[in-house]
Order: structure tokens, then C-alpha cells, then sequence
């Protein structure tokens, strides 16, 4: 039985209501930040719980311009975990800073407990990353960031609609990054990205700094960049944001079912802890296994498109090394990145699929 890891096929098998309005933007010719990209912001923000909500090229634009709003620059410090995408690093470099990596925990999020080490006369401002759709531990993150005077960027790519004891990520910093890749439980036809922030002062900054700072069409406040989000892609956004929550319950359904299935295969294969008060959305389902990489042909021998994400830890990067860092300086991150195995989890599996994927990991491990 196949199990694929992409979606995208089944998600827009009936794409002729996009591809009208499509049709309709062709015909007004508002290619640039047309009507519906301010619809579309509107709707994310209400989606976040949030203020505001600016459209930007990608995911990797809100986090850079987030940090440029906050005058990172040249010589500033970002602190943020080791084991992320390199998507979360490269902003902080984009925006002329440099990556500081601290340690991660046993659900895969970076250690508030590591943070205050970090910290430097040079940290401008912490970059807590959601990984595979878990909040971080943003209530730790949050004191530390008060205690120390430090802004919070939440990189939140992965982790629309995740929420720790009601409050939705994005709530938590001065500002949040998204992503709407291809294959995020909210996304479009390419590259996307929007801020979400509650300060009316970074929201007015961040509108200038991704249209070039124009203030209009002949007047240019400051100097900025050209980050906008694609009308066409806020049209398909438009689309699919009313279908966010499905999208999100059917993941969720999806990984309880294997969380149910694997847990007896402890100790070979350790599950992060699911807190109650915590709402994980799983872009990723991620889990420590024994035999990873034997464990992954496997899976791949019977057509489950299995990945990992990430198999060698930012740190240890070629980039990473020029930092200065090396081997066992995030022991946590290291070890996870030889055992982290992800599994599909999207809304179009069927539940023999889910099914074949646990019978497949019990059969691995029992043979």
C-alpha cells in the first residue's frame, strides 16, 4: 500500500473555483498587492486571534523583516534552537545578525532553561521556534525575554492554529512569522509568508519595509525591500484559509491514531509528550526510533514516504561550523538528529494508510 507524503494532488483535484478567480484577476490586472491580499490579511489575523496580519513573499521574509522592524543588524545576537530549518538561521543572517543555538527538549522545541547562558551584551532579541507544529515552551521564553528587556519573534512556519492553554501562537511575541508553503496545514501555490503582530507600530513598519518603504506610490519613508506576498497566491489563500480547522482536525485525528499504535512499541520508539494544554497541529509527526536509518528503507520498501527532518542539526552544518561551533555542543540536538524519523500525517490519508503505517513500524521492530 502506498503512503505518500505529499497531498497536493488530492487537495486541488477540483481547482476550477481558484483558477476562476484567477481568471477575474487577469482581467483587472491588480497583480500587485491587489484587493485580495488585504482580504486575505484580514482573515489570517482573525484566524491568529491577532491585531494585524502582513502578507509577505515567504515564510523566510517574516521572520527577516521581523527582525529588521527591530533594528537587528550588524553585531546583534539572535537566539534561537540548533536543530530548526535552516529557513529560521538564515533570516537572522539576512537581517545582518548573527545565529545564536541553544539546546532542545525532548519534544524537539528549544530549552528556555539554556537561553540565559546564551545571552550576551549583543542579544537584540530571542527567535523561539515551533517546531513541527508544537508550541514551544513560551510561558519560560516570555520571563526570560521580560527579566532581560529582549523582544520575541515566534517563528511560527510550522504552527498555524497551535495554542498553549487557549492562547493561539503569535500572541505570545511582539511579532510571528508563517509560512504558506505547498505542504503547510494552511498553504498556496508556491511561496507565501505573513507577520502577525498586536502593535500598530510594528505593523506600520513592516508594510513600508516590505514594499520598498513607500509610503505611496511617490514617497519613500525608509529605505526597505521587496517582500509582498503575490496577489495571485492571496487569491488561492483566500480559498483555502476556510478550511484551516478541517485541515488541522484531520491531522491531529491522524496522529492520536499512530501516537495509539506506537506507544507500545516503547522503549524502540520514544513519542514526545503530548501535554494537555498544549494544541500541536503536526506539520511534522516526528518520534525517536531505534535503527533509524534501517527503519526508514524499511519503511520506504513497502511505499511509505517516510523522511527526517533533519538529519544533521544546524550547528553542524558547514554554515553553522563557520559560527564556530563543533561537535557536542548541543548534545540533545545531536542525538535527536540520528533517531528522528517523520511519518505522514496529512488530511487526505485513509485510515487503512494510517493503519499500514503502524503495522509497518510493530513489524520492523518485532521481526
Amino acid at each position: 500500500m502506498r503512503v505518500p507524503y505529499s497531498y497536493l494532488r488530492e487537495q486541488f483535484a477540483d481547482s476550477e473555483p481558484i483558477l476562476r478567480d484567477i481568471k477575474g484577476l487577469l482581467e483587472s490586472t491588480q497583480f500587485t498587492l491587489g484587493p485580495p491580499v488585504a482580504e486575505f490579511e484580514e482573515r489570517f489575523a482573525r484566524l491568529c486571534g491577532a491585531r494585524h496580519a502582513i502578507g509577505v513573499g515567504t515564510g523566510t521574509d517574516a521572520l527577516f523583516l521581523s527582525l529588521k522592524a527591530l533594528g537587528v543588524g550588524p553585531g546583534d545576537e539572535v537566539i534561537t534552537a540548533a536543530n530548526t530549518f535552516i529557513a529560521t538561521a538564515g533570516a537572522i543572517v539576512q537581517a545582518g545578525g548573527r545565529p545564536v543555538f541553544v539546546d532542545v527538549l525532548d519534544d524537539f522545541n528549544l530549552d528556555p532553561g539554556k537561553i540565559e547562558a546564551a545571552i550576551t551584551p549583543r542579544t537584540k532579541a530571542l527567535l523561539p521556534v515551533h517546531y513541527a507544529g508544537q508550541p514551544a515552551k513560551m510561558k519560560a521564553v516570555m520571563e526570560i525575554a521580560s527579566r532581560h528587556r529582549l523582544p520575541v519573534v515566534e517563528d511560527a512556519c510550522q504552527a498555524i492554529t497551535a495554542a498553549i492553554d487557549g492562547t493561539l501562537v503569535s500572541n505570545f511575541g511582539v511579532a510571528a512569522g508563517f509560512s504558506l508553503h505547498p505542504l503547510k496545514n494552511l498553504n498556496v501555490w508556491g511561496d507565501g509568508g505573513v507577520i502577525v503582530t498586536n502593535s500598530q507600530e510594528l505593523e506600520r513598519t513592516l508594510r513600508l519595509l516590505r514594499n520598498h518603504g513607500l509610503k505611496n506610490r511617490d514617497e519613500v519613508e525608509i529605505f526597505g525591500y521587496n517582500c509582498r506576498l503575490d496577489t495571485l497566491q492571496a487569491i488561492v489563500g483566500n480559498h483555502l484559509i476556510r478550511d484551516t480547522e478541517a485541515i488541522t482536525a484531520a491531522r491531529i485525528k491522524n496522529a492520536l491514531a499512530l501516537d495509539a499504535g506506537l506507544v507500545p512499541l516503547a522503549p524502540r520508539v520514544r513519542l514526545p509528550r503530548r501535554l494537555p494544554n498544549e494544541r500541536h497541529v503536526f506539520h511534522l509527526y516526528m518520534f525517536e526510533s531505534d535503527d533509524r536509518d534501517r527503519l526508514l528503507a524499511f519503511l520506504h520498501e513497502r511505499e511509505i514516504e517516510a523522511k527526517i527532518h533533519y538529519p544533521v542539526p544546524l550547528h553542524l552544518q558547514p554554515a553553522g561550523r563557520r559560527l564556530g561551533y563543533k561537535d557536542g555542543d548541543f548534545p540533545i540536538a545531536e542525538k535527536q538528529a540520528k533517531r528522528i524519523i517523520t511519518l505522514p500525517v496529512h488530511q487526505h490519508l485513509s485510515r487503512d494508510q494510517v493503519q499500514f503505517m503502524i503495522d509497518s513500524v510493530t513489524a520492523f521492530y518485532r521481526r
